[in-house]
């Protein structure tokens, strides 16, 4: 039996055993408004875990099969039951007591499930330890219900990857138009989100791997600044870059999660009137090289201005040099990283450094089936964090993005922060020519280090887009805050149609 069946038949165990049927109570719920379900005893976390398993089983491999996870944990409902006992004789022990939370499956859990960051070579990869994020969410109350797809290697494998791509958990479909991309790396995370497979999850993002997923999958999306969190136990690409982030249907889950992960209190402040006198630096793609998204983001300025913010239209810094210097920040920056993680990894992970990751790909047909690994290669060619040009590369990336880039724009026009359009909508996934790359505002934020919160704010022909809130470093309170009064004047969050696509009818007479 392979490792992806043998966990579907989990899910499918595990959600139908309880008996409960899919109660429409508990359909694209909040975390907010299961925790009063939850304390009100109208629902248990036994029932509320068995619903998301149920509709895991109904919709991950069948129906519109979204591959939106690759294993489910077996001890979820175990750890439902002890949370339904811990409720009744001491009181929920945090904000997330009961409430079940994917991890993205690059960050270890102590369960019994591999971390693998979606390659055969890591199905090995059991720690039996948990992520210092991941013992966090534990520590609030939160049932850890499973691991979510991810892009492989976080996306950082091949130059024509395909997001949303893993070889153990194949493609991650978009909930809302199954035809196309989920985005990545975090593909999984949103994707499972937004058709309601749990109340929130964690995914990672080292240059829009949250928010990219987060924009196209209509969720809320929040990479904090780097180091707010910790990356021990996450599978790395850079340490400059790398963060966990939470991703939820609602800015209040948003807001939930994080305050689970770092311990403090981000839900108390958030305030309806927050965008009232802000000044907002409004970032645009190139001209005309996105008019659908005109009307889109016109709408969304207007609705900030509305809420009493004034807005200044500022020019995006050249993004060229930026990219250029993360490029070989990145590369180098991995090689020297993953060697060291592989390398204690447990004894069943026979890959020891990068360069055996090269030779095992080589060897697995299955790895290399719609693209290859010049990235990989590039990166070994490096001579990791102790090349001499490493230190000037990744010294010019943070003064490019951060104190010439972000900090400039803020200081110069007396603002508070930035807004933009996140992506562009989902692109039909293609297996010959891969990702077709669309605009974003991931880089700046990412390469500086600051924190970029994506909050749903519509849909082009029922694809789903984001809006940017961009700050200076740990400002995360602050974009929240500014998400929520933005989120109260919307749609908010819409629930996926899991349309076969919207190209129907396209050549007809």
């Amino acid at each position: 039996m392979t490792f992806r069946r043998r966990w579907i038949l989990a899910a499918i165990a595990l959600g139908y055993a309880t008996g409960v049927n899919a109660a429409t109570t508990l359909r694209d719920q909040s975390i907010e408004a299961l925790q009063r379900s939850l304390s009100d005893g109208h629902t248990t976390s036994v029932a509320l875990t068995a619903f998301y398993l149920q509709r895991i089983a109904a919709m991950n491999h069948r129906g519109p099969a979204l591959h939106a996870l690759i294993a489910v944990n077996p001890d979820a409902l175990a750890e439902a039951r002890a949370s339904d006992r811990s409720r009744r004789t001491r009181g929920p022990r945090g904000p997330l007591e009961g409430i079940p939370v994917l991890i993205k499956d690059n960050i270890e859990t102590k369960d019994p499930l591999p971390t693998t960051a979606g390659s055969l070579a890591m199905t090995g990869n059991v720690t039996h330890r948990d992520a210092p994020v991941v013992a966090r969410l534990r520590d609030a109350g939160a049932i850890i219900l499973g691991k979510t797809n991810l892009s492989e290697w976080a996306n950082f494998r091949s130059t024509h990857s395909l997001s949303g791509w893993s070889a153990v958990g194949g493609l991650t479909r978009n909930p809302y138009v199954l035809d196309r991309t989920a985005c990545g790396s975090s593909s999984g995370s949103a994707a499972a989100v937004a058709a309601d497979f749990a109340a929130g999850s964690l995914g990672t993002e080292t240059d829009g791997s949250i928010t990219c997923p987060a924009s196209m999958n209509g969720v809320v999306g929040l990479k904090p600044t780097v180091g707010l969190l910790s990356q021990a136990g996450i599978i790395p690409i850079a340490h400059t870059q790398d963060t966990a982030g939470p991703m939820g249907r609602s800015v209040t889950d948003a807001a939930l999660l994080l305050g689970a992960l770092t311990g403090r209190d981000y839900r108390s402040g958030l305030d309806r009137a927050a965008l009232a006198g802000k000044r907002i630096g409004v970032l645009r793609f190139k001209t005309g090289s996105q008019p659908e998204m005109n009307r889109v983001y016109a709408a969304a300025l207007a609705r900030l201005r509305a809420a009493g913010a004034t807005l200044i239209e500022v020019a995006t810094p050249d993004m060229d040099p930026i990219q250029k210097a993360e490029q070989q920040t990145l590369l180098e920056e991995f090689k020297s990283q993953l060697d060291a993680y592989l390398s204690a990894a447990p004894a069943a992970v026979k890959t020891r450094s990068l360069s055996d990751l090269i030779r095992f790909d080589r060897a697995s047909p299955a790895e290399l089936r719609y693209f290859g690994q010049e990235l990989f290669l590039q990166s070994e060619e490096t001579q990791g964090t102790a090349s001499k040009d490493y230190a000037k590369a990744l010294a010019m990336a943070r003064r490019l993005a951060g104190r010439d880039g972000i900090d400039r724009l803020l200081h110069e026009q007396h603002l508070d922060l930035l807004v933009a359009p996140t992506a562009t909508p989902a692109w039909r996934v293609d297996i010959v020519y891969g990702d077709a790359q669309g605009d974003s505002f991931t880089t700046l934020a990412a390469v500086a280090g600051y924190p970029n919160f994506s909050v749903p704010m519509g849909q082009i022909e029922g694809l789903p887009v984001g809006l940017s809130f961009i700050g200076p470093a740990d400002s995360e309170a602050l974009l929240l805050d500014c998400g929520y009064a933005f989120e109260a004047r919307s749609d908010g969050f819409v629930a996926p149609k899991f349309l076969p696509t919207v190209d129907r009818g396209l050549d007809a007479p």
